[in-house]
């Protein structure tokens, strides 16, 4: 029997999840269930139900037709057995990190350069509960790998692109290295979406997003989910019926309606974030650009092998020569189409001062060891008309 070919991710992102059967007519868009019980003829339907013999509904908490609708519909793209939805990116997070394995007497190693409540996550919460984490630059492979052989940890985690400096971690060697240590590989592909790659054809066992970006993509709905295998998904759902993380219907719905125009989001916006980086760098107020589309990007290269040829991401970081927190803000305020909100992938352009916001909880030492000043600020391009944006930018900077 020949294996039937996948329709193109395009394809998917539309038709993906949707029209389960129902019986006589079946919907050309998922319904938003809103119902919080459920009723069956028969109790023993209920029974197995509940006993996770068939497939069903009883409770929202455990699970809704339009969750898993969406849920289908990310496993589809990210090339994964199953999928869990969560309310938000961190919880998502939180979950799949106790299903890896994490817990009291085991070890993490994760990349330093990561979302800040990632990092306070690790730092203060699992810490506190008796998990040893390490911290390693991702992009050196001999120190993760030394890093993994000297603790033996439960779990490697890394961003496929890092939040807020967009280095690129070379996923197919770092999961090699996980599996020769016995860990699980996570990985947070937020910022890459699988428009750019599905870290799960690389060797990730974990693949985290928060949907509340790029999925969602419209700045209306936050969500969270976790694409990996059958088992694992097992796992996340009974941890999450007793820690209720449960992502609603009607955000469900929002975040499915999004996932069908990604291709067409990211493809533009991976376009305006490259025209935007390079125009950036030719800024004399400009000291630093950092997007891995720009040839003298250090994992330039690697992104170039790994997101085979679709782009470089809609990501991009830079620093305003000699500015301190009150220029950078100056800068931001001035700003008219580019919006200062604390998110990204949306369709409108946004920037972030990651020092007083997404990085906020980590000390300034620890900014400046990971290179993250007073003075940078995050960009994620919408999709609105280049020209737009960069007359907006060069207003600003004046």
């Amino acid at each position: 029997m020949t294996k039937e070919k996948k329709s193109a991710l395009a394809t998917r992102a539309v038709h993906a999840g949707e029209r389960p059967a129902t019986g006589r007519f079946t919907p050309v868009a998922t319904p938003i269930h809103m119902s919080v019980g459920y009723l069956y003829e028969s109790m023993d339907d209920v029974d197995a139900i509940f006993a996770g013999a068939q497939s069903g509904y009883v409770y929202p908490r455990y699970g809704s037709p339009t969750v898993t609708a969406f849920e289908q519909a990310v496993a589809e793209l990210e090339n994964g057995e199953s999928a869990h939805a969560f309310a938000t990116g961190m919880a998502a997070l939180h979950v799949a990190l106790l299903s890896a394995g994490v817990h009291a007497g085991t070890s993490v190693v994760a990349a330093y350069d990561l979302y800040g409540a990632t990092f306070t996550l690790l730092r203060s919460l699992f810490s506190s509960l008796g998990v040893q984490v390490h911290f390693v630059d991702a992009t050196n492979l001999e120190s993760v790998e030394r890093m993994i052989a000297e603790n033996r940890p439960a779990a490697l985690l890394v961003e496929t692109i890092s939040n807020p400096l967009v280095k690129v971690a070379n996923l197919k060697a770092l999961a090699e290295l996980a599996y020769k240590f016995g860990a699980k590989f996570l990985v947070d592909n937020t910022f890459a979406t699988p428009y750019l790659v599905r870290p799960i054809d690389l060797g990730a066992e974990f693949v985290i997003h928060s949907a509340t970006k790029y999925m969602g993509g419209h700045g209306d709905v936050m969500a969270g989910v976790v694409v990996s295998s059958k088992e694992n998904r097992n796992k996340m759902y009974e941890i999450n019926k007793l820690v209720g993380s449960t992502l609603g219907p009607f955000e469900a719905w929002l975040a499915l309606r999004g996932i069908k125009t990604l291709p067409l989001r990211v493809k533009q916006q991976c376009e305006n974030a490259a025209q935007a980086a390079s125009w950036l760098q030719a800024h004399p107020r400009i000291s630093k650009v950092n997007y891995p589309g720009l040839p003298g990007h250090p994992q330039h290269n690697i992104a170039q092998e790994m997101f085979g040829g679709t782009g470089f991401g809609g990501m991009l970081s830079f620093e305003i020569k000699d500015a301190n927190q009150a220029a950078a803000f100056r800068f931001m305020e001035k700003l008219k189409i580019c919006l200062p909100a604390t998110t990204l992938g949306d369709i409108y352009s946004l920037v972030l001062h990651p020092a007083t916001s997404s990085h906020r909880s980590l000390t300034s030492g620890e900014r400046a060891r990971l290179g993250i000043p007073d003075g940078l600020i995050r960009f994620s391009a919408g999709i609105e008309d280049i020209q737009d944006i960069l007359g907006d930018l060069s207003q600003a900077l004046g």
